[in-house]
């Protein structure tokens, strides 16, 4: 069987039908999530640590073997969840600083790095060159930081810095399927944003216990109090940051969406997006909101605008009332304040004591440079908040230069093309990874799960390109299926 009749067999429509088809694949999702649940209820925490991990592993090769399609969502629902199945744990069966269940993101992530190796001695005729371009940039500094730093840093921040790049070079060689794939990530993220939103909403009005302890024991203060109406919602993922960068491509997919449902996703999942009260996240969706609208034709910038009103119409009125006006309007009050701004204080002075070492520093740290090793073992990061500086610190500019240098490569090429003037997906896609990378500014956008949200999008913005290059392709799909 080739790999086009494979994929062909696991079509969006199908693998999301009410039958829950294929079968052995959704027998191995819910067979998952059915043990998690009985080892949360069963106070199983020590045994679910690692068994979920080594589960979803399983079964993201399965999807990935078998399923491909399938994989790619399941890899997206296993960054949404897997910090939420960790606060429960924590909360049957005490707090585990180790946090060693949030690798499991990263094993499913790492499965494609099998893509990786499969295609690379024809990355350069096939056009994925620029991915390996930047993954060199990123293996230079893990042998750096392998000479330096403990090997179990240096391996931690590879996680970070590699698995994104992976996971975009696996959606791009895959462009023959890139209608699939379109689909499958426009229903994933739209059961995201309402799954997470309505979570988001309920998060800030009741502080669920588990949150509560959650936020106790992790001391981080800056998500707020741990009590009702005091919390910056980070929904199901592990901190603000994330879950913002979820909210900024979901929200905007949901335009590109004919379901009922992106009216009820859109209602919790601006209202929760706000909550977060990440201004860097909330002006990244406005750089993409704007360039999705330039991107696209007069007629589609018009059914955008229509849609544009009516989320409007759903989402200004819950901003508009208690509990959720105050905190809002205090927050949108600082962006005319910057002056007496902590945080706008705090990344100047950033700049100011890190910027000239940064690009002077030729060689880089290299990776595991911002990770420390405690006494007990536990890994600590230290945060830059700035990606542009965390870039030429870490890499320098041996490794700098071709990790910048492939993502400038993808943007030429996209800069050169126009089928996002046809197909509402494409525009979103790239308007996305612009949004993303504009926030390298104020954080590191380039790691874990923002990294996965910035080259996702990138790849599959270099696989809708490459798909309409194709002859005939026009006629094949029918002018109903492009313009989504």
């Amino acid at each position: 069987m080739t790999e086009h009749e494979t994929l062909s067999r696991t079509r969006p429509n199908q693998g999301f039908s009410f039958g829950l088809q294929p079968a052995l694949a959704w027998t191995a999702i819910l067979g998952l999530i059915l043990c998690t649940a009985l080892g949360i209820l069963a106070g199983a925490g020590s045994i679910l640590r690692l068994l979920f991990p080594v589960g979803a592993f399983a079964v993201g090769v399965l999807l990935y073997v078998r399923y491909p399609i399938l994989y790619i969502g399941f890899t997206w629902w296993i960054w949404f969840v897997t910090a939420f199945v960790r606060r429960l744990i924590d909360y049957r069966n005490g707090w585990d600083p180790q946090g060693i269940i949030l690798i499991a993101p990263y094993l499913v992530t790492f499965i494609c790095v099998a893509t990786f190796f499969h295609h690379l001695p024809k990355s350069y005729r096939q056009g994925s060159f620029p991915f390996v371009l930047s993954a060199l940039g990123v293996l230079y500094a893990f042998l750096a930081g392998l000479i330096k730093f403990p090997p179990v840093s240096v391996v931690r921040a590879l996680l970070d810095w590699l698995g994104p790049i992976l996971f975009a070079f696996h959606l791009y060689v895959h462009w023959r399927e890139y209608p699939s794939y379109r689909q499958n990530i426009q229903r994933t993220f739209l059961w995201g944003v309402l799954v997470t939103g309505a979570y988001g909403v309920v998060q800030y009005l009741i502080a669920p216990e588990w949150d509560r302890f959650w936020l106790i024991s992790s001391q981080l203060v800056s998500a707020g109090r741990p009590e009702p109406f005091s919390m910056r919602v980070w929904s199901t993922m592990n901190s603000t940051a994330p879950f913002s960068y979820m909210m900024v491509a979901g929200l905007l997919l949901l335009f590109t969406s004919k379901s009922v449902l992106r009216f009820p996703a859109a209602a919790v999942g601006y209202l929760s997006f706000l909550l977060t009260l990440v201004r860097t996240a909330w002006l990244g969706w406005l750089i993409g909101m704007f360039l999705t609208i330039s991107f696209v034709k007069p007629r589609l910038q018009m059914r955008l605008m229509i849609t544009v009103l009516v989320v409007a119409l759903c989402v200004v009125p819950l901003t508009a009332i208690e509990p959720f006006s105050e905190i809002i309007g205090t927050r949108l009050q600082t962006f005319t304040n910057l002056e007496d701004d902590d945080s706008a204080a705090v990344r100047q002075e950033i700049y100011k004591n890190n910027l000239e070492l940064a690009l002077t520093n030729a060689m880089g740290n290299g990776l595991g440079s911002i990770w420390i090793v405690k006494e007990n073992g536990q890994l600590e990061v230290l945060v830059i908040d700035s990606g542009i500086l965390e870039i030429f610190l870490t890499l320098g500019w041996f490794g700098g230069i071709p990790y910048l240098g492939g993502i400038l490569l993808i943007a030429v090429k996209l800069a050169q093309s126009s089928e996002n003037r046809i197909d509402m997906f494409a525009s979103t896609s790239r308007a996305i990874s612009i949004a993303c990378f504009a926030q390298l500014v104020s954080n590191s956008a380039q790691l874990g799960f923002s990294g996965l949200v910035l080259w996702s999008f990138l790849g599959m913005s270099l696989a809708a390109n490459k798909y309409y290059q194709q002859p005939k392709v026009m006629e094949l799909l029918g002018k109903t299926d492009i313009l989504q």
